[in-house]
Parts: structure tokens; C-alpha cells; sequence
């Protein structure tokens, strides 16, 4: 069961907990936590409630395995924020990788900004430990740019707070962007037009003043 340090799981409970963890990203991010159950998870999974609980003893603990594995999708981009690299080079980089998660990872992304909005009870931890860690750190890197004459001295938080914000915006507000745009621009291309026109606006916004 979940959290035991019991046997290695088997090929088949493996694609169970995977069956699961899948239901319930659907039903997370269509009903919310608070408004999802755990019959409803059973039955997208297509299988008893024993039978799920086997896997899985409580619903936080599904929501919980979930919300890891997409802190650990949603900060691989900013990991990869290497201090020998080009700083333009490596910010267009991180740009386009999150405007690509916003297109491909639209409903993990719809858990995690309502999980924000009830003041994150249940991953207040995550984002005060590893999280901000991360964030920190890379934040040196960034002071360490503007201290060479790299990049235009900016606040590093606020600039990844605002990635953050302009890139996950294609993902939570799809619907608001795609009826805006139109049937001519709503199609699978808006996320190369947004990331094209997030990439000139910040890296030319942080280009060195001459």
C-alpha cells in the first residue's frame, strides 16, 4: 500500500497505481479537491473503491503523489538554468520549455493553481522547502549575470515570478485565450506565437543598456 515500505511493487500494481494516478488527474482538475471523491476517482479508473484503496489509503495521498511528480515536471526547466551558459540563450530556453508545458501539461497545471488559490494546505511545505531552495538558487545565478554585465540588473525573483506568470497563463486560461484569439489564431499554434513574443519580450527587455 501507499507509503509502506512493503515488496517491490509488481509490473501490474505499478499500471494500477498508474490507472489511478491518471483517473484522478482528470477528476482533480475538472472538480477541484475539495469537490472530488473517492468513487469518483474509482470509477474513471474503472475499479472498485476497496480495490483503489488498496493502492492508495485516502484521497490526500493520491493529490499528494500527483501535486510531487508535477513540482518535479514543473521545475526540471529551471534546473536546467545553467550559470556557464549564454544568459539570453538559457532564458529563451526556460521560456519556450514552459510555454511547452502549458500546452502539454494544461490540466496538472489547473490542480496546481487551485491548490494556490485555497492558500496551498496541503503543499505548503513543498513550496517553503523545495521549491524555494531551487528558486533561491537560481536567483544567485541571475545576480551573478547582472554583476558580469550580461543581462540589465532586474529583481531575479520577480523576473521568474513573471515566466512563471505569462507562460502558465496559456494553460490555466486556454479557454479565455482560444476564444479571444479566434478560429484563425486559436489553433495549436498560439503556444509558438506566445512563446515567440514572451522571448522577445523579456530577453530584449533584459538586455544590457549600452
Amino acid at each position: 500500500m501507499e507509503g509502506s515500505a512493503a515488496r517491490p511493487r509488481t509490473r501490474i500494481q505499478a499500471e494500477k497505481r498508474e490507472t489511478i494516478l491518471e483517473a484522478a488527474l482528470e477528476v482533480f482538475s475538472t472538480h477541484g479537491f475539495r469537490g472530488s471523491t473517492i468513487d469518483q476517482i474509482a470509477a474513471a479508473a474503472g475499479m472498485s473503491k476497496p480495490n483503489l484503496l488498496y493502492y492508495f489509503r485516502r484521497k490526500e495521498d493520491i493529490f499528494t503523489t500527483l501535486i510531487q511528480r508535477l513540482l518535479d515536471t514543473w521545475l526540471a526547466p529551471l534546473r536546467e538554468l545553467d550559470e556557464e551558459g549564454d544568459p539570453m540563450t538559457e532564458l529563451r530556453s526556460y521560456i519556450r520549455r514552459k510555454i511547452e508545458m502549458a500546452r502539454d501539461f494544461p490540466r496538472e497545471s489547473r490542480i496546481f493553481a487551485n491548490e494556490i488559490l485555497q492558500g496551498a494546505p496541503r503543499i505548503l511545505p513543498m513550496l517553503e522547502g523545495e521549491l524555494k531552495q531551487l528558486v533561491d538558487e537560481k536567483a544567485v545565478i541571475i545576480r551573478g549575470w547582472m554583476r558580469s554585465g550580461r543581462i540589465a540588473r532586474t529583481d531575479p525573483y520577480h523576473l521568474i515570478f513573471s515566466i512563471w506568470a505569462t507562460t502558465q497563463h496559456y494553460a490555466d486560461f486556454d479557454v479565455q485565450v482560444r476564444a479571444v484569439l479566434g478560429p484563425d489564431r486559436g489553433g495549436d499554434g498560439r503556444f509558438e506565437d506566445a512563446a515567440r513574443f514572451l522571448e522577445q519580450l523579456f530577453v530584449e527587455g533584459l538586455k544590457p543598456k549600452a
